[in-house]
């Protein structure tokens, strides 16, 4: 436990033996200090009054000002002065000595700074991602990555015991049409068969990526694509593709075959971008695995009077109580949709791991069909509605030529992949440090600018509540002033220039700080606040909006003020420096991004 975390500790229990005192019952949960909006406020504040003076049948603004005079007099460490204000609010200054310390723990203990327990015991599954193995990843696939990585590492922070998991959508109608454009497309000549059992015997007759010098998500989403155009303009290529699937779910062993070839092209391209994210999973659900297995759950559903069967033979949800909108769970033929499927997996999830949450970071247009799965899970007894949470994200568009939102589309050719962004944002920063190097290029300066061009990305993706939609502009994501993730790394590097430069840090006295680094202190210490904020609304923008806020007070300062100065202050100086990089570099790790030491 650090000294924030103590401090407020011993301000929660002051707090709560006054409201026992005056015969009040709050629980340690109903007293919540955040960071307050305005500086001059104090360091640390909370509405305990005016969020409870109604219950209590007092006066917010009197209630306040008794707890504070109560806190006053139990002479807490490190607090400098506590103030009542209207309407209700109680607020905190620390003195001096507390942010000495504070900076000392940080340099001591730098990996842990930031980090807490309120999560710890709780075992979390956070599902994101999942692509559909027949297209080249996208934007869109892009924002859900990011915002799923970050969140599973803002949960660890928490102290949160967190697995990772994608689904592998590796079977239906569409991957049938992608087996069956690999097959009329790729052919080399058209004279050859459009036959499985022909490829199999006669593959050389094919083209690979490689021959045909594309990349091998590429490759696939152009088989896909046709695949796509002539099942929609041709009923027996509609009927050959339709077999496709029915063959497949029969076991056909060269189908099965052709399956497992387009598809190992499609997980080629997929974990090269992934890989290049650094993305990690640490399971992978493929869904031929465990497609079937939600019929029976449903069927026992139906036994047990939860759903209803239809004339037709379908069966029906029943969800009045929940007042939502019913849905299909089983077709008239048997066959199962993809809620069938999510059925058997939450199930499989909740026994295998005993997780208290499950999370979906999936779009809003699912929205309905995750509140329809949350039900049907309660009812079925796998899991309650609050063990479920589906965690959606706004839509991420290009910049329009007016500057505005320009949605992608398919259809109009503005989907954007996420190697393309990623380049286009590496070119951009290359030829700026080749500007800055006389047109050197060397592999340390690739590699650098390929770290800058995820950070830019990723930050620029983060940097927005999830909920909201977003613009991307490649121009904007690398300014090297304002709110970029480029800004962010040249502030660490010119932190870790001047720590280079120093070379030690010599130890910091307890009293020494002055109004000039106050700022960029009082930002440190604000950090962990930060990362719980980040728990509660299961979004990491709060970080990414906090490393610009640190950054932009210690470049203020670092403006005014000269670290190197050889003054009886310079250790001090360095200690906040110091701090300052270790918070970005704690910050950054949440965000998915990787520092630099040098541009």
């Amino acid at each position: 436990m650090n000294y924030l975390e103590t401090t407020i500790e011993k301000l929660t229990s002051n707090i709560l033996e006054y409201l026992t005192k005056a015969g009040h019952s709050v629980s340690l949960d109903d007293v919540l200090f955040e960071k307050p909006s305005n500086s001059k406020h104090g360091d640390i504040c909370t509405n305990i009054a005016l969020k409870y003076a109604n219950r209590f049948g007092s006066n917010p603004s009197i209630l306040a000002q008794d707890i504070s005079t109560f806190l006053t007099s139990a002479q807490i460490q490190y607090v400098e002065k506590i103030e009542a204000v209207k309407p209700g609010f109680i607020n905190v200054t620390f003195n001096a000595a507390f942010y000495s310390h504070l900076v000392k723990e940080i340099i001591h203990s730098p990996n842990a700074y930031g980090k807490n327990d309120s999560l710890t015991g709780t075992k979390w599954v956070v599902e994101h991602t999942s692509p559909n193995p027949n297209k080249a990843m996208h934007l869109g696939h892009l924002r859900n990555n990011l915002v799923g990585m970050s969140l599973v590492n803002v949960l660890q922070w928490n102290g949160a015991h967190v697995v990772s998991d994608t689904v592998d959508n590796n079977r239906g109608i569409a991957i049938a049409k992608l087996m069956w454009g690999f097959l009329y497309h790729m052919k080399k000549e058209t004279d050859v068969p459009t036959d499985v059992q022909y490829w199999i015997s006669n593959p050389q007759q094919w083209y690979t990526p490689e021959e045909k010098g594309m990349l091998p998500d590429i490759f696939v989403t152009e088989c896909y694509v046709f695949g796509e155009g002539e099942f929609k303009k041709d009923s027996n290529v509609e009927n050959i593709v339709r077999n496709l699937v029915v063959q497949w779910e029969n076991d056909d062993k060269d189908v099965r075959f052709l399956w497992s070839h387009v598809l190992s092209y499609a997980y080629a391209g997929m974990n090269r971008t992934l890989a290049r994210l650094g993305n990690h999973w640490d399971k992978v659900w493929h869904e031929h695995e465990h497609y079937q297995e939600g019929k029976k759950y449903v069927y026992e559903g139906l036994e047990k009077g939860l759903f209803n069967k239809l004339e037709d033979g379908a069966i029906l949800t029943n969800l009045e109580k929940y007042k939502i909108p019913d849905t299909i769970l089983l077709k008239n033929d048997g066959t199962s949709l993809y809620i069938t499927q999510d059925i058997a997996l939450t199930a499989i999830k909740k026994q295998n791991y005993g997780a208290d949450k499950l999370v979906w970071v999936i779009g809003p247009e699912q929205s309905l069909a995750m509140k329809q799965l949350f039900a049907v899970c309660e009812q079925l007894g796998i899991g309650k509605m609050r063990d479920f949470t589906h965690v959606a994200y706004g839509y991420v568009g290009l910049k329009a030529e007016g500057g505005g939102f320009k949605k992608m589309s398919s259809r109009a050719g503005t989907v954007v992949l996420i190697d393309d962004v990623i380049n286009e944002v590496k070119d951009k920063i290359l030829e700026r440090l080749n500007e800055d190097r006389a047109g050197q290029t060397d592999e340390n300066t690739k590699n650098i600018s390929e770290k800058m061009a995820l950070a830019a990305v990723k930050f620029s993706i983060l940097k927005s509540d999830r909920t909201q939609n977003l613009t991307f502009d490649a121009e904007q994501s690398i300014e090297t002033t304002g709110d970029s993730g480029i800004y962010v790394l040249y502030t660490y590097v010119r932190i870790q220039a001047i720590l280079r430069k120093a070379q030690s840090i010599p130890s910091v006295s307890d009293h020494i700080i002055s109004g000039l680094e106050i700022d960029v202190v009082k930002q440190i210490a604000h950090f962990p606040y930060v990362v719980n904020r980040a728990k509660e609304d299961l979004s990491a923008h709060h970080i990414a909006q906090y490393m610009l806020e640190l950054c932009s007070a210690f470049n203020s300062w670092y403006g005014k003020e000269t670290v190197l100065d050889g003054s009886e202050r310079e250790g001090y100086k360095l200690a906040v420096t110091k701090a300052a990089g270790t918070v970005i570099n704690n910050g950054l790790s949440i965000l998915g991004i990787d520092t630099v030491k040098e541009i």
